[in-house]
């Protein structure tokens, strides 16, 4: 094992959170430390959706906030939120700033869309259905430009490096070359959300909770974990096909998009008086009941969108292309998959974890501003508003001398494609949208095994461990509420 460069800051991930701490902590030396290029290999650029910001007459931080907490079903720490909403509209201003190429309506002024549960048009985007692959575009071009910031590329951190008082003081990685260790004041996880452990999944494969097992096996309190958000609409997966599915936005939704069943009518509006636009967790299972149903849902936009689908949303229409359909005159099938992670890495209004010297921000955080489920277009701007946030408190405070690190105890050892294979089946069977007891127990019987097959410190055996305390909290709150349905529950997840 190597010792490498102490740097001020060790950021572990490269998506939105990530690079908006390390362009805000200057002067300090960051070090970024990702799994493949930065910016290409975690959820963010995959992200369709805009930023939810209060930027249009009628609107304020206020009435974001009052969305926000109702999306959440109150669970959120209302703190959080407020410094959120506050936030948004000059973090929309900073991403103008660094050259982000956002939607214009005629008049100069920001397009703003709508999107489910939101009282007013506020999100904003870029290049119709792509914004963020534009954003972070402009986020590694200023990452490529700034002196103060160290790329690493191709490493995956598979243990975080300790003090003897116990203090984080860095993270060991495997590279082309084998483990290293690489040393820092302050870590910063940025590593995303857990979408990659359930079968079906907007998100790319890297997204596989990484970085919560990091924490978890070094001891940090984890959150919330029984909430993880599923998308009412991807595309639905070819036979045998699984894992990223084509993300079809909520904005087809927003704007007027209905949903279909297997013969051809409208299902929403009799389960909900917002429709199409209802919270997502409300959306995903109607979905998901008409394919348990043995048949299908379908999104049909033919006549809200019609022959504008090429210009209002291309990247939607080039995957449907690429399926050999056509949007602007046939309905999409769709299917729920796993979006996005509310639980995550306990951390305060300061970003800090129950670890000194351990951070976290962005989806890899819980920091208690979605609740229960998610704001549609609030998660960009969660890693953006509070990784900003973040960089430039570290940026004033005296960078720590990075401590020396005791011996490592975890090998690098992740788990084959079988078990992955396997972890990601009971994860969708029994830990997805609706979830009982029976099914629950079953899965963390079933990773339980998978777990004992590995030796002992095995990086792979994070991340089943991560798995199991997901489960365990599912089995905890037998009440659905939010984005957790319990079908044995104390009370409707819809009330």
């Amino acid at each position: 094992m190597t010792s490498q460069t102490a740097f001020d800051i060790l950021v572990v991930g490269s998506g939105v959170a990530g690079l908006a701490t390390a362009l805000a902590a200057a002067p300090r030396r960051v070090a970024v430390l990702t799994r493949g290029a930065p910016g290409e290999d975690g959820a963010s650029r995959w992200a369709q959706g805009g930023i939810a910001a209060a930027l249009g007459p009628g609107d304020s931080p206020a009435q974001h906030a009052a969305d926000t907490l109702a999306a959440g079903q109150r669970l959120n720490d209302a703190d959080a939120v407020s410094r959120l909403t506050a936030a948004a509209p000059d973090t929309v201003r900073w991403l103008d700033a660094l050259g982000a190429r956002f939607d214009r309506a005629t008049d100069g002024a920001y397009a703003l869309g709508r999107e489910a549960a939101h009282a007013h048009a506020r999100i904003v985007h870029a290049q119709g259905d792509a914004s963020g692959a534009e954003l972070m575009r402009a986020l590694r071009a200023a990452v490529r430009a700034a002196p103060h910031v160290t790329v690493l590329e191709r490493r995956t951190a598979f243990e975080l490096a300790r003090a003897g008082d116990g203090r984080v003081v860095g993270a060991w990685a495997h590279g082309e070359r084998g483990p290293e260790l690489w040393r820092a004041g302050a870590v910063v996880l940025a590593s995303g959300g857990i979408g990659a452990l359930y079968r079906y999944t907007t998100n790319p494969a890297y997204a596989d909770g990484a970085g919560l097992a990091l924490a978890l096996a070094a001891g940090a309190e984890l959150a919330d974990l029984e909430f993880v958000q599923f998308h009412p609409t991807a595309l639905a997966p070819r036979d045998g096909e699984r894992g990223q599915l084509p993300l079809l936005t909520e904005a087809l939704r927003g704007a007027g998009a209905v949903l279909l069943d297997a013969r051809g009518r409208r299902f929403m509006p009799a389960l909900h008086a917002d429709a199409e636009l209802a919270p997502r967790d409300v959306v995903a299972r109607a979905v998901w009941a008409e394919c348990e149903r043995g048949g299908r849902a379908y999104l049909d936009a033919t006549r809200a969108v019609g022959d504008a689908f090429p210009a209002r949303f291309p990247t939607v229409f080039a995957a449907c292309a690429a399926r050999g359909l056509d949007p602007r005159r046939e309905p999409i099938p769709v299917v729920p998959a796993a979006h996005y992670y509310m639980g995550g890495v306990r951390v305060d209004a300061q970003a800090r974890t129950s670890l000194p010297g351990l951070y976290a921000v962005g989806e890899a955080a819980c920091s208690g501003v979605h609740g229960a489920n998610r704001l549609a277009s609030n998660s960009l701007l969660e890693g953006l508003a509070f990784g900003r946030t973040l960089g430039a408190a570290l940026a004033q405070a005296a960078p720590a001398a990075p401590a020396p690190a005791v011996a490592g105890v975890r090998v690098w050892h992740p788990l084959d494609a079988a078990a992955e294979t396997a972890l990601a089946d009971l994860m969708w069977r029994h830990a997805a949208l609706v979830r009982d007891a029976r099914g629950l127990q079953a899965a963390r019987a079933g990773v339980a095994a998978l777990r004992a097959g590995l030796p002992p410190g095995a990086h792979g055996a994070d991340r089943l461990a991560l798995a199991q305390r997901m489960l365990d909290a599912m089995l905890a709150r037998d009440a659905s509420v939010g984005a957790h349905y319990r079908s044995d529950g104390l009370r409707a997840a819809c009330a």
